[in-house]
């Protein structure tokens, strides 16, 4: 097993969360990892999430987004998707250690088991100062999860 550090940034690049997973599979294109919940439980109104909750979680380094499914820690039951609209990931070794690190760019996605999407922080994404082609990206970004979301493409299938 090789374990990796998950550095989320804000769209400044300053860390803001950092938090261990296990790589699942790497490639040039990004990393596949799984990782836990280790927080207090948390009720963001669309969904509640529980200390222990599975996130397998897709980094790309050629995507503006990445996605973490996740599953209950109690009954195993998939909760959804989370998707975090960010420049592409950076996937380097830091002190002798792989590293993964993601740019946030505020504007978020979950989608319901079901297929309901709802878009999050869109008022915070518009505050941000990005470059026109930058949030062109971005907003590009959304629309891609959108689609894959809606026709099941892996990793949005529902197993």
């Amino acid at each position: 097993m090789t374990l990796i550090r998950v550095v989320k940034c804000d769209a400044h690049g300053r860390a803001v969360v950092a938090y261990d997973g296990e790589v699942i599979d790497q490639s040039a294109a990004g990393v596949f990892l799984r990782a836990y919940f280790a927080h207090d439980d948390v009720d963001a109104g669309y969904l509640i999430y529980k200390r222990g909750d599975l996130f397998l979680e897709w980094f790309y380094t050629d995507r503006h987004y990445n996605v973490f499914k996740i599953y209950d820690v109690d009954d195993e039951r998939l909760k959804g998707w989370y998707c975090n609209i960010t420049r592409p990931a950076v996937i380097e070794t830091v002190d002798g250690r792989l590293q993964v690190r993601a740019d946030d760019l505020a504007l978020d996605i979950y989608i319901a088991p079901d297929g309901e999407v709802r878009m999050l922080d869109e008022d915070e994404f518009d505050a941000l100062d990005l470059s026109p082609d930058e949030r062109r990206a971005a907003l590009a970004a959304a629309a891609t999860i959108r689609r894959l979301a809606a026709a099941r493409v892996p990793p949005f299938d529902p197993c």
